[in-house]
């Protein structure tokens, strides 16, 4: 009787189960996204391109280069991990 159940209800939930599997899309990809290697040498690039033209402050590049670099470890430390599953 469940699956009379979800045809009986579909109009209703059908709707909702739609908006919670194209969040659930949305999430996977901005993780991949912010788990990517490529994007955080991308960032790191981007930013000393951004001191070089004076566009930031040394304290603030230090600031974030060390933010990108520990992403970089925890991504390459998950990447690793993932393997050796």
């Amino acid at each position: 009787m469940g699956w009379l159940t979800d045809l009986l209800t579909f109009p209703v939930t059908g709707p909702f189960k739609g908006m919670i599997w194209i969040a659930e899309k949305i999430t996977e990809q901005a993780e991949n996204e912010f788990y990517s290697e490529e994007a955080v040498r991308r960032n790191l690039l981007e930013l000393e391109l951004k001191y070089d033209l004076g566009e930031i402050t040394e304290e603030e590049y230090d600031q974030a280069e060390t933010y990108l670099l520990t992403l970089l470890s925890m991504i390459r430390e998950k990447e690793k991990a993932e393997q050796e599953e």
